[in-house]
């Protein structure tokens, strides 16, 4: 709880920090990377040259701000857990926290002056350690379940067993513990980090990738898909590094499996909602739930620009024989040779309808794709009268959805 004193003075100064925002963000990071390049081994610099981390960044210091102060209703058991878990995989340590602080309140007092008097910034303060304190207890509660030391040492080696072209973008890399020893097991929807040296000096740089194989195969795989620069937006550095330099033979250097959202659930009818490559945590619970409960009610929604596009699509025809309750509902803008041959499935022309989505009492939803694509299929199911509690979603980057 924030002390009564410092609820008045942030409640007070909250529309100015708000205003000021992506200001204060964009001077943050400037100024903690100055003092601390090696951090930039760790922030996605494709999100820093787009301005969508500072962006995401102010919007969820004030979101916590106004939660704090009761200005706000949005529930943030939910989303500390998603931050805890997105740090945890980038192996954060609470030593790092103090960095943080030290850098984010200067910059408040560097953006708005003689405006954060000693009151305002002990204020501010508070409210900073309040939620940093919150994620280091979520962060080591993570690494003691992984087996990660204090240090946040979380990195393992893994050799890359077998690589697949899925489609002109998207590749597939099966990988294998280097050291030969056992595969952990995961819960379909979960993720790892890879990280990569750069070439050319340019250091590390992480990502994290949706497991899309079933946990118990005795290997993990990872699918990616190439991020072609757009809109004046840089071509993806660390997809492309895995295109075009990563072979069968190679190690990468992979975190533990982290990620509080299950695209399986706990039983009931399932709705697996994706569109382009988010598809990689649909293809994990499709494939589990054909080894553990291959009766089990499920419905396959997937959008895709082209049936050429579609990754992995053809698997599954196999997974329909396998789950015979699977039915499966492909959108593709240009449905040009959508059919294929052994799969049933309903094949539409055009942008996903959530109205025309198929619903049953009772189901329970997950969705991975673009920000703006869950917002949307979000906001129809709850339209249509499935609640949120029974809809989750991953949010891979610094999105993040608020309908």
């Amino acid at each position: 709880m924030l002390s009564e004193s410092s609820a008045a003075v942030v409640a007070a100064t909250l529309p100015a920090v708000q205003a000021h925002g992506e200001a204060i963000t964009g001077r943050f990071y400037q100024r903690m990377f100055d003092a601390h390049p090696e951090l930039l081994n760790i922030f996605n610099q494709g999100n820093q040259a787009t301005g969508q981390q500072k962006a995401a960044l102010a919007a969820a210091v004030v979101a916590y701000a106004e939660h704090l102060t009761g200005a706000g209703n949005m529930p943030w058991g939910p989303i500390l857990d998603r931050i805890a878990h997105k740090h945890a995989s980038l192996g954060i340590t609470a030593t790092q926290y103090p960095i943080v602080g030290r850098h984010l309140l200067a910059a408040v007092g560097e953006v708005l002056g003689d405006a954060v008097t000693p009151e305002v910034a002990a204020a501010w303060d508070e409210v900073y350690w309040l939620l940093a304190c919150e994620l280091i207890a979520r962060e080591a509660r993570l690494y003691t379940t992984a087996g990660v030391a204090e240090d946040g040492s979380v990195w393992r080696d893994w050799r890359v067993a077998e690589r697949t072209r899925e489609t002109a973008d998207v590749v597939s890399f099966d990988l294998v513990p280097a050291d030969g020893g056992p595969v952990p097991t995961f819960t379909p929807g979960q993720y790892v980090s890879v990280a990569v040296d750069l070439d050319g000096g340019r250091g590390q740089q992480i990502r994290q990738y949706s497991l899309s194989a079933r946990p118990g195969a005795g290997h993990w795989r990872i699918t990616v898909k190439r991020v072609r620069g757009v809109a004046g937006a840089p071509d993806g550095i660390v997809s492309t590094h895995l295109h075009e330099q990563v072979a069968v033979g190679d190690t990468l250097r992979l975190s533990p499996p982290f990620g509080e959202v299950s695209a399986v659930g706990d039983g009931g009818p399932l709705l697996l909602v994706s569109a382009g490559i988010g598809l990689t945590p649909a293809m994990a619970a499709l494939e589990y739930l054909a080894a553990t409960e291959p009766e089990r009610p499920v419905a396959l929604v997937h959008a895709d620009r082209t049936s050429a596009g579609h990754a992995r699509r053809h698997e599954l025809p196999r997974l329909q024989q396998r789950l015979p309750n699977l039915s499966v509902h492909l959108w593709y803008e240009d449905a040009a040779d959508g059919e294929l041959a052994g799969l049933k499935a309903e094949i539409a022309e055009g942008l996903v309808d959530p109205e025309l989505i198929p619903l049953v009492p009772g189901v329970r939803v997950h969705l991975c794709g673009p920000v703006p694509f869950m917002a949307g299929v979000r906001g129809g199911l709850l339209r249509r009268g499935v609640t949120a509690e029974r809809i989750a979603y991953e949010v891979f980057g610094p999105g993040m959805l608020r309908s």
